[in-house]
């Protein structure tokens, strides 16, 4: 008991601890701790296992294409462009079609096709057959992601949806290392009967993680829309004429709640694709800039990943709290911001610098960078699901995936006009557009706490 506390009544039970003094939770209690919702379990249980295969498919599809397949290098960056390219209109399918039908059922369905369709990969044996397959898997990898973001507005509430997303992204890195060290065995072979090997495990762990999916609870589906009203005449006969005009009502109402009728969540999701480029740097810039302007070994860029990963693992979770709160997701936005042009103008500062000093200098750029990511991709889905219409919930979370779904097609083309084709001055360009996509983002959200605010009152 706390020095402050009033004595207690002697019960005759057994004293327990005091709350004001809980007992430090081990780290494995506290990850149980994190995960305690059924939904979030089966999702973390299916987003464990999927994420695997796509680790491991990842790190062998440029090579497979390449070596096995025998794709040139132009033919490569043209089925991957059209899986990026088919993506963007998926991401909206499939929150639309979210709101219409069972989500849990399109989610299953969706993994089951991407599943075999990874499979299928190990029959391509041209540049045809390889787009062919490479727009299927684009089309429901980025249905399924919108399908689960729905799953999460409606199976969740507030700060639970932000918890939810970060948790499974942290998952999604774990996965995804490990399915990378599995995808370096076909590496380290070098046959085709390797690579084909671990192809077909990626696409059956897709299929095994619908063992976790099909327990998913009836709540996380939309709920069903109330059946148009039929108008009858005082006779009791049916009115046709009345009975249209009742359901064009309807739909008009439905069109109302529709986010391409929300010009500030549009806006929202056009700065946050903006924003979103960032990947592209470090996927496209960082490494072409390490390995062709700067003393670094280029093993560096593999190091770089792997810190960026550390931590996202470790502090996504933590530094997603609260930001169900438009103030909140406003000040981590701003933050990630700065973070983010401060690492752009870090990246371009280690060219021609000694190799010791261009290390240090990457390593300090990839922190910032990091934690921009981090915060950034906290304060985003905040407002995604905060700004959303719970009417049209999938429909909404389609629009946001799409947004970032143009951004990544863009960000090579971006990344490569500024950093890459004009070095110091075109890294410049690239701070400035971060700031001002993220303030742009710090903006809509403050803005919507003073409209709003009253809905979502401030964390303690």
């Amino acid at each position: 008991m706390s020095p402050t506390a009033a004595p207690s009544e002697d019960t005759g039970t057994i004293p327990t601890v005091d709350p004001e003094l809980p007992a430090k939770r081990s780290f494995a209690a506290r990850i149980a701790a994190s995960v305690s919702d059924p939904v979030l379990r089966i999702l973390v249980g299916a987003t464990l296992i999927s994420r695997v295969g796509r680790g491991i498919f990842l790190t062998v599809t440029v090579l497979y294409f390449t070596f096995i397949v025998g794709l040139a290098p132009h033919e490569v960056a043209i089925v991957l462009a059209a899986a990026s390219a088919a993506g963007v209109v998926a991401s909206f399918a499939g929150g639309w079609l979210a709101d219409r039908f069972s989500a849990k059922r399109l989610l299953i369905g969706f993994t089951a096709i991407e599943g075999v369709a990874l499979i299928a990969y190990v029959f391509a044996g041209d540049f045809i057959s390889a787009l062919v397959i490479a727009v299927i898997c684009g089309t429901f990898e980025q249905a399924a992601n919108s399908t689960r973001s729905a799953i999460i507005a409606r199976g969740f509430e507030g700060d639970g949806r932000v918890h939810a997303r970060a948790v499974l992204r942290t998952v999604t890195n774990i996965a995804i290392a490990a399915g990378s060290g599995l995808g370096a065995l076909a590496l380290a072979i070098g046959s085709a009967e390797a690579y084909r090997a671990l192809i077909i495990g990626a696409g059956l762990l897709y299929l095994l993680g619908i063992v976790q999916l099909v327990k998913l609870p009836a709540h996380v589906d939309a709920p069903n829309r109330p059946p148009v009203a039929t108008v009858t005449t005082a006779t009791g006969s049916f009115d046709a004429a009345a009975s249209a005009a009742a359901a064009a009502a309807e739909r008009r109402m439905w069109r109302r709640h529709s986010p391409w009728r929300d010009p500030r969540y549009l806006l929202f999701t056009a700065i946050s694709a903006v924003f979103g480029m960032q990947f592209g740097v470090a996927e496209l810039g960082v490494p072409l800039w390490i390995a062709r302007e700067t003393t670094a070994p280029e093993a560096l860029v593999a190091a770089l990943l792997i810190l960026n990963t550390v931590i996202v693992v470790i502090f996504q979770v933590p530094l997603s709290r609260g930001t169900h709160d438009l103030r909140v997701a406003a000040r981590v936005s701003g933050i990630a911001a700065w973070l983010m042009a401060a690492a752009c103008i870090i990246y371009a500062a280690a060219a021609g610098l000694p190799v010791g000093f261009a290390v240090a200098v990457l390593v300090l750029a990839a922190v910032a960078h990091a934690f921009a990511e981090v915060l950034s991709q906290a304060g985003g889905w905040g407002l995604s699901f905060e700004l959303a219409d719970p009417v049209q919930a999938g429909s909404y979370q389609g629009v946001f995936g799409m947004g970032y779904s143009v951004g990544a097609l863009a960000a090579p083309l971006v990344v490569n006009a500024t950093a890459i084709e004009h070095g110091f001055s075109g890294w410049v360009v690239l701070s400035g557009i971060f700031l001002a996509s993220g303030l742009g983002i710090w903006w809509i959200a403050r803005h919507a706490a003073r409209t709003i605010g009253a809905t979502h009152p401030p964390v303690e």
